[in-house]
Protein backbone atom coordinates (compact mmCIF):
# COMPACT_ATOMS: atom_id res chain seq x y z
CA UNK A 1 0.00 0.00 0.00
CA UNK A 2 1.16 3.51 -0.83
CA UNK A 3 1.26 5.71 2.26
CA UNK A 4 -0.19 9.05 1.20
CA UNK A 5 -0.12 12.54 2.68
CA UNK A 6 -2.23 15.53 1.65
CA UNK A 7 -1.03 19.10 2.18
CA UNK A 8 -3.45 21.93 1.38
CA UNK A 9 -2.28 25.51 0.88
CA UNK A 10 -5.81 26.60 1.74
CA UNK A 11 -5.43 30.34 1.22
CA UNK A 12 -3.93 29.91 -2.23
CA UNK A 13 -6.67 27.45 -3.19
CA UNK A 14 -9.39 29.77 -1.89
CA UNK A 15 -8.04 32.78 -3.76
CA UNK A 16 -7.50 30.89 -7.03
CA UNK A 17 -10.89 29.40 -7.77
CA UNK A 18 -11.14 26.62 -5.20
CA UNK A 19 -13.54 28.28 -2.78
CA UNK A 20 -15.97 25.66 -1.45
CA UNK A 21 -13.64 22.73 -2.11
CA UNK A 22 -14.87 19.43 -0.61
CA UNK A 23 -12.28 17.99 1.77
CA UNK A 24 -14.12 14.67 2.01
CA UNK A 25 -13.55 14.17 -1.72
CA UNK A 26 -9.82 14.72 -1.17
CA UNK A 27 -9.86 11.98 1.46
CA UNK A 28 -11.64 9.66 -0.96
CA UNK A 29 -9.14 10.49 -3.70
CA UNK A 30 -6.21 9.66 -1.43
CA UNK A 31 -7.74 6.44 -0.12
CA UNK A 32 -8.68 4.60 -3.31
CA UNK A 33 -6.68 1.94 -5.10
CA UNK A 34 -3.48 0.79 -3.45
CA UNK A 35 -3.24 3.85 -1.22
CA UNK A 36 -3.91 4.64 2.41
CA UNK A 37 -4.13 8.16 3.83
CA UNK A 38 -1.57 8.64 6.58
CA UNK A 39 -1.31 12.44 6.93
CA UNK A 40 -3.76 15.21 6.01
CA UNK A 41 -2.93 18.84 6.81
CA UNK A 42 -4.68 22.06 5.83
CA UNK A 43 -2.95 25.41 6.36
CA UNK A 44 -5.37 28.28 6.91
CA UNK A 45 -5.18 31.95 7.86
CA UNK A 46 -6.98 33.44 10.85
CA UNK A 47 -7.36 37.13 11.56
CA UNK A 48 -7.22 37.00 15.36
CA UNK A 49 -8.28 40.65 15.70
CA UNK A 50 -11.37 40.01 13.60
CA UNK A 51 -12.29 36.78 15.39
CA UNK A 52 -12.09 38.71 18.66
CA UNK A 53 -14.27 41.61 17.50
CA UNK A 54 -16.65 39.96 15.02
CA UNK A 55 -18.72 37.09 16.53
CA UNK A 56 -20.38 36.24 13.21
CA UNK A 57 -17.03 35.90 11.43
CA UNK A 58 -15.61 33.88 14.34
CA UNK A 59 -18.54 31.46 14.35
CA UNK A 60 -18.42 30.98 10.59
CA UNK A 61 -14.65 30.48 10.53
CA UNK A 62 -14.54 28.02 13.41
CA UNK A 63 -17.47 26.06 12.01
CA UNK A 64 -15.52 25.75 8.75
CA UNK A 65 -12.45 24.54 10.64
CA UNK A 66 -14.59 21.93 12.43
CA UNK A 67 -15.91 20.62 9.11
CA UNK A 68 -12.35 20.19 7.85
CA UNK A 69 -11.35 18.36 11.03
CA UNK A 70 -14.36 16.06 10.71
CA UNK A 71 -13.00 15.03 7.32
CA UNK A 72 -9.82 13.84 9.04
CA UNK A 73 -7.59 16.87 8.45
CA UNK A 74 -5.36 18.60 10.94
CA UNK A 75 -5.92 22.35 10.78
CA UNK A 76 -2.77 24.44 11.08
CA UNK A 77 -3.55 28.13 11.60
CA UNK A 78 -1.36 30.98 10.48
CA UNK A 79 -2.30 34.21 12.21
CA UNK A 80 -2.77 37.27 10.00
CA UNK A 81 -0.29 40.05 10.73
CA UNK A 82 -1.13 43.69 10.11
CA UNK A 83 1.46 46.20 8.97
CA UNK A 84 1.33 49.95 8.38
CA UNK A 85 3.87 51.23 5.86
CA UNK A 86 5.57 54.63 5.77
CA UNK A 87 2.60 56.09 3.89
CA UNK A 88 0.14 54.91 6.51
CA UNK A 89 -1.34 52.18 4.32
CA UNK A 90 -2.47 49.08 6.21
CA UNK A 91 -1.48 45.71 4.72
CA UNK A 92 -2.06 42.19 5.96
CA UNK A 93 0.03 39.05 5.63
CA UNK A 94 -0.54 35.41 6.52
CA UNK A 95 1.86 33.11 4.71
CA UNK A 96 1.93 29.46 5.77
CA UNK A 97 4.38 28.33 3.08
CA UNK A 98 7.20 27.70 5.53
CA UNK A 99 4.99 25.72 7.92
CA UNK A 100 3.70 23.52 5.10
CA UNK A 101 7.17 22.94 3.65
CA UNK A 102 8.75 21.99 6.98
CA UNK A 103 5.90 19.65 7.92
CA UNK A 104 5.95 17.95 4.52
CA UNK A 105 9.71 17.42 4.62
CA UNK A 106 9.66 15.98 8.14
CA UNK A 107 6.65 13.75 7.56
CA UNK A 108 7.73 12.58 4.10
CA UNK A 109 10.12 10.11 5.72
CA UNK A 110 7.07 7.93 6.37
CA UNK A 111 5.25 8.63 3.09
CA UNK A 112 5.38 7.28 -0.46
CA UNK A 113 3.03 9.74 -2.15
CA UNK A 114 2.21 13.37 -1.48
CA UNK A 115 -0.76 15.26 -2.86
CA UNK A 116 -0.03 18.97 -2.74
CA UNK A 117 -2.87 21.41 -3.30
CA UNK A 118 -1.53 24.78 -4.42
CA UNK A 119 -0.71 26.80 -7.49
CA UNK A 120 2.16 28.69 -5.86
CA UNK A 121 5.48 28.44 -7.69
CA UNK A 122 7.29 29.01 -4.39
CA UNK A 123 6.76 25.30 -3.71
CA UNK A 124 8.91 24.11 -6.61
CA UNK A 125 11.94 23.56 -4.38
CA UNK A 126 9.76 21.62 -1.93
CA UNK A 127 8.51 19.37 -4.73
CA UNK A 128 12.06 18.63 -5.87
CA UNK A 129 13.23 17.95 -2.32
CA UNK A 130 10.35 15.53 -1.70
CA UNK A 131 11.07 13.72 -4.94
CA UNK A 132 14.72 13.38 -3.95
CA UNK A 133 13.50 11.71 -0.74
CA UNK A 134 11.74 9.12 -2.88
CA UNK A 135 8.19 10.52 -2.73
CA UNK A 136 5.87 10.82 -5.69
CA UNK A 137 4.44 14.36 -5.70
CA UNK A 138 1.07 15.04 -7.31
CA UNK A 139 -0.08 18.66 -7.55
CA UNK A 140 -3.72 19.76 -7.71
CA UNK A 141 -4.60 23.40 -8.39
CA UNK A 142 -7.33 25.53 -9.86
CA UNK A 143 -6.62 28.92 -11.46
CA UNK A 144 -3.26 30.71 -11.84
CA UNK A 145 -1.11 27.62 -11.33
CA UNK A 146 2.61 28.13 -11.91
CA UNK A 147 3.67 26.42 -15.14
CA UNK A 148 7.05 25.60 -13.56
CA UNK A 149 5.25 23.91 -10.64
CA UNK A 150 3.26 21.78 -13.08
CA UNK A 151 6.46 20.70 -14.81
CA UNK A 152 8.24 19.91 -11.54
CA UNK A 153 5.47 17.69 -10.20
CA UNK A 154 5.20 14.00 -11.08
CA UNK A 155 1.66 14.79 -12.20
CA UNK A 156 -0.66 17.77 -12.26
CA UNK A 157 -4.43 17.74 -12.43
CA UNK A 158 -6.80 20.67 -12.36
CA UNK A 159 -9.07 20.50 -9.35
CA UNK A 160 -11.94 21.49 -11.63
CA UNK A 161 -11.69 18.04 -13.27
CA UNK A 162 -11.91 15.94 -10.10
CA UNK A 163 -15.52 14.76 -9.73
CA UNK A 164 -17.25 16.36 -6.75
CA UNK A 165 -14.24 18.35 -5.54
CA UNK A 166 -16.00 21.59 -6.46
CA UNK A 167 -19.80 21.54 -6.60
CA UNK A 168 -21.27 22.22 -10.05
CA UNK A 169 -24.46 24.26 -10.23
CA UNK A 170 -27.05 22.33 -12.22
CA UNK A 171 -30.77 22.18 -12.73
CA UNK A 172 -32.72 19.61 -10.75
CA UNK A 173 -32.07 16.08 -12.03
CA UNK A 174 -29.29 17.17 -14.36
CA UNK A 175 -25.72 15.86 -14.08
CA UNK A 176 -22.97 18.19 -15.25
CA UNK A 177 -19.37 17.24 -15.93
CA UNK A 178 -16.13 19.12 -16.46
CA UNK A 179 -13.59 18.16 -19.08
CA UNK A 180 -10.92 19.31 -21.52
CA UNK A 181 -11.11 19.15 -25.34
CA UNK A 182 -8.89 16.68 -27.17
CA UNK A 183 -8.43 15.82 -30.86
CA UNK A 184 -10.57 18.75 -32.01
CA UNK A 185 -10.96 19.06 -35.79
CA UNK A 186 -11.71 22.73 -36.56
CA UNK A 187 -12.63 22.00 -40.17
CA UNK A 188 -15.34 19.55 -39.19
CA UNK A 189 -16.18 21.09 -35.82
CA UNK A 190 -15.94 18.02 -33.64
CA UNK A 191 -13.66 16.39 -31.10
CA UNK A 192 -13.80 14.70 -27.73
CA UNK A 193 -14.11 15.86 -24.14
CA UNK A 194 -11.83 14.09 -21.69
CA UNK A 195 -13.28 13.90 -18.20
CA UNK A 196 -12.74 11.76 -15.11
CA UNK A 197 -14.74 9.45 -12.90
CA UNK A 198 -13.69 8.43 -9.40
CA UNK A 199 -14.06 4.77 -8.49
CA UNK A 200 -12.53 2.34 -6.02
CA UNK A 201 -9.39 2.11 -8.17
CA UNK A 202 -8.90 5.89 -8.40
CA UNK A 203 -9.43 8.50 -11.07
CA UNK A 204 -10.38 6.96 -14.41
CA UNK A 205 -10.11 9.04 -17.62
CA UNK A 206 -13.14 8.90 -19.94
CA UNK A 207 -13.93 10.58 -23.24
CA UNK A 208 -17.13 11.62 -24.97
CA UNK A 209 -17.76 12.95 -28.48
CA UNK A 210 -18.83 16.58 -28.96
CA UNK A 211 -19.73 18.91 -31.81
CA UNK A 212 -19.23 22.67 -31.66
CA UNK A 213 -22.93 23.15 -32.47
CA UNK A 214 -23.62 22.10 -28.87
CA UNK A 215 -21.58 25.09 -27.69
CA UNK A 216 -23.27 28.06 -29.40
CA UNK A 217 -21.80 30.62 -26.98
CA UNK A 218 -18.22 29.30 -27.18
CA UNK A 219 -15.62 30.48 -29.68
CA UNK A 220 -14.60 27.18 -31.24
CA UNK A 221 -10.94 28.28 -31.28
CA UNK A 222 -10.98 27.56 -27.54
CA UNK A 223 -11.39 23.87 -28.32
CA UNK A 224 -7.89 23.80 -29.81
CA UNK A 225 -6.33 24.39 -26.38
CA UNK A 226 -6.56 21.37 -24.10
CA UNK A 227 -5.87 23.53 -21.05
CA UNK A 228 -9.33 25.09 -21.38
CA UNK A 229 -11.98 23.52 -19.17
CA UNK A 230 -15.65 23.17 -20.09
CA UNK A 231 -18.83 22.08 -18.37
CA UNK A 232 -21.28 19.88 -20.23
CA UNK A 233 -24.13 17.41 -19.96
CA UNK A 234 -23.71 13.87 -21.28
CA UNK A 235 -26.67 12.85 -23.44
CA UNK A 236 -27.68 10.14 -25.91
CA UNK A 237 -28.35 11.63 -29.33
CA UNK A 238 -31.50 9.88 -30.54
CA UNK A 239 -30.95 11.28 -34.03
CA UNK A 240 -27.54 9.63 -34.29
CA UNK A 241 -28.11 6.00 -33.24
CA UNK A 242 -28.27 7.02 -29.55
CA UNK A 243 -24.57 7.90 -29.57
CA UNK A 244 -23.35 9.36 -26.28
CA UNK A 245 -22.37 13.01 -26.72
CA UNK A 246 -21.53 16.13 -24.74
CA UNK A 247 -24.27 18.76 -25.00
CA UNK A 248 -24.87 22.24 -23.61
CA UNK A 249 -21.13 22.94 -23.51
CA UNK A 250 -20.01 26.04 -21.61
CA UNK A 251 -16.61 27.43 -20.71
CA UNK A 252 -16.05 27.64 -16.96
CA UNK A 253 -14.47 31.05 -17.53
CA UNK A 254 -17.77 32.53 -18.72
Amino acid sequence: MLKTGIYVDAENIRMCGGYGMRYDVLVELASVGKSTLLRANSYLAEDRERTKDDPEYRQKLYRYHDVIRQCGFKVIKKLVKHFVDDEGILTTKANADMDLAIDALLQARNLDRIILLTGDGDFIRLVLALQNMGCRVEVIGFNHVSSELKEAADSFLSGFLIPGLLPIAAQSGESRWRGIPINYNPDRGFGFMRYYTLNKEGLAPQSVFFHCSKAPEVNDALFLDSSNIFEFTIMKNQENNSRTEAWDIQSIDD
